[in-house]
């Protein structure tokens, strides 16, 4: 890795490579052992996995970069798709110099995947709740409205919009969720995400819900997902558990899709039960 490299005890090294396409890719690096690389969500960054990453650094090297997309990594090309993720991980591996074993949280859980079908020298797969029911052609004008919404600086409406059409989150949750925001403040130096959505939405609409291709990821993988998580996650997950041919499934009472930020400590704990310690 290269560039400005940050160093502190809490954080790990912060450092940036450039992808195959010259695309800066931004990654922090935290603890010893074996390599693992955590790979985040829709809406996330160097932070996402921080919270579940600071119970494993004791016993593993942790790799935690932010999509291409998402800052401080640079945008890349538009249109985006899983390859394109696929060949940052590719780059990222190179630089670790070994086989990895590979997190995925949500849409980063379906990065993972692809990586692994894709040939990547991956150990195992980690999974939390990869939304593969959300893709297809049926995305291309969520992603239209989304750009709309947030090109009008809408962002209630483009939030409401994700969680309506991608993460179909139940209605009655939705009313709670704004309910909850409606006396609360957006923090000023809050990062932008809304390119990082808009180059996910890209790649989920380009891909398909085809889960029995994910066959031919052979490695050993734990699947994860939170007991009270809304369907169709419950149901996809369920198909995807019957067909990864070597598959721990593991679901959190009392959870739901936000389970890593919410009890990263047992996530952590899971995780670190199913990895090998060497």
């Amino acid at each position: 890795m290269s560039s400005e490299i940050e160093l502190s005890e809490s954080i790990g090294v912060i450092a940036s490579f450039a992808s195959f396409d010259g695309t800066v890719i931004s990654c922090r690096q935290l603890g010893s052992g074996p390599a693992v690389v955590m790979v985040h969500g829709s809406g996330g960054g160097l932070h996402s996995w921080q919270p579940v990453a600071e119970h494993l650094a004791g016993r593993f090297e942790l790799w935690t970069p932010a999509r291409r997309g998402y800052a401080p990594s640079g945008a890349g090309r538009s249109p985006k798709r899983f390859a394109d993720e696929v060949e940052d991980l590719k780059a990222l591996i190179a630089t670790i110099g070994r086989p990895v074993h590979l997190v995925g949280m949500s849409y980063g859980a379906t990065v993972a995947l692809h990586a692994a079908a894709a040939g990547l020298p991956v150990r195992s797969l980690v999974l939390w709740e990869p939304p593969l029911y959300a893709a297809g052609e049926e995305l291309a004008p969520v992603l239209g409205e989304f750009e709309e919404l947030t090109a009008n600086g809408d962002r209630r409406r483009a939030d409401r919009l994700l969680a309506e059409k991608v993460a179909r989150v139940p209605a009655a949750l939705l009313d709670l969720m704004d309910a909850g925001e409606s006396t609360a403040s957006e923090p000023d130096n809050e990062p932008d995400e809304a390119p990082g959505w808009c180059r996910d939405l890209e790649s989920m609409a380009a891909d398909s819900v085809d889960v029995e291709r994910w066959s031919m990821v052979t490695v050993p993988t734990l699947l994860m997902r939170g007991a009270d998580t809304w369907q169709p996650m419950p149901a996809t997950l369920d198909r995807l558990a019957t067909v990864l041919p070597d598959v721990t499934y593991t679901t959190f009472p009392g959870q739901m899709h936000f389970a890593p930020s919410v009890v990263p400590e047992a996530v952590a704990a899971e995780i670190a039960r199913f990895l090998p310690s060497s």
